[in-house]
């Protein structure tokens, strides 16, 4: 249980520890692998339930202009292809919260926002579980 726990949270927060640490702590891989994407879900979930509220407080505190630079990878991944290229990257760089944000200060729905970070983090989350696994199998 410590295990699912741990990647539970670590979904949550850090989703390239969530799986391997979740094994670490002797959670079956299949199992870290879910709680992990649980975590992750539930990152951009809790944002997106506080809505346009949090979406006015970010964009004003962090500034963030929503005319494009081209010259920044973020936009010519948005405008290539939109929130589906933010949701895939987002479990290797900014996060499930750092992408509801922005997603919702572009002005995304959010199912839509909650759809592309859900579907994104699956082929990570396959990729890490076979790492994982093989580093068990290295380890034994």
């Amino acid at each position: 249980m410590t295990g699912l726990l741990t990647a539970f949270g670590l979904g949550f927060l850090y989703f390239l520890s969530a799986i391997p640490a979740g094994v670490a702590a002797h959670a079956p891989l299949w199992g870290s692998v879910l709680a992990a994407w649980l975590g992750y879900c539930a990152g951009c979930l809790l944002v997106l339930a506080a809505g346009a509220p949090l979406r006015a407080w970010i964009t004003q505190k962090l500034k963030i202009d929503p005319r494009p630079d081209p010259e920044k990878l973020f936009w010519k991944i948005w405008h290539r292809f939109g929130i589906w290229g933010v949701g895939l990257v987002a479990p290797v760089t900014i996060g499930p919260q750092a992408s509801a944000i922005l997603g919702l200060a572009l002005g995304e729905s959010p199912a839509r926002i909650q759809a592309a970070v859900s579907l994104g983090v699956l082929p990570w989350a396959l990729g890490f579980a076979i790492l994982t696994q093989a580093g068990v199998h290295l380890l034994r």
